[in-house]
């Protein structure tokens, strides 16, 4: 799978009592456009696998290239992934990165199990675009899109 080329996640929650959770993803796709839907795979394993299944809201973060030393961060167990990252709290206490090239606001529509992995289907309820053009990740490694 590592010669498809994907866009890369970083998708973030809060727990019950407020401490921030976050993985990165490059499973994520589009679902339906009505309503609006969108899935991100986690692994099961993950140190965050248990607070995502609890989850109702989650932020999808588009990142560029100049975040894939912190998405390799949020990909590695017993990082550190908010120290010094530019995250804030939104109206919801979630961590929402100060910029990205695109930032989805989600609620829970469901979750499904995929093998080693959870799919969770969120609600689009919020979309930001901002004008960093995404990173693109291919065979292990981080690459710019060219502008058009």
């Amino acid at each position: 799978m590592a010669s498809f080329p994907s866009g890369v996640t970083i998708v973030t929650t809060a727990d019950p009592s407020g401490r921030w959770w976050g993985f990165t993803a490059t499973s994520f796709c589009s679902v339906s456009m009505e309503p609006p839907l969108v899935l991100v795979c986690l692994a099961t394993t993950a140190e965050c696998a248990q607070v995502f299944q609890r989850a109702t809201r989650w932020i999808v973060h588009v990142i560029h290239p100049d975040h894939a030393q912190l998405a390799l961060r949020f990909a590695t167990r017993g990082a550190d992934k908010f120290a010094d990252a530019g995250f804030v709290a939104d109206d919801n206490g979630l961590p929402v990165l100060d910029v990205a090239s695109v930032i989805l606001e989600c609620s829970l529509h469901d979750r499904h199990p995929g093998g080693d992995h959870t799919i969770l289907v969120g609600q689009v309820q919020t979309v930001r675009i901002g004008p960093e053009t995404p990173a693109v990740y291919f065979r292990r490694a981080f690459h710019l899109l060219p502008r058009t």
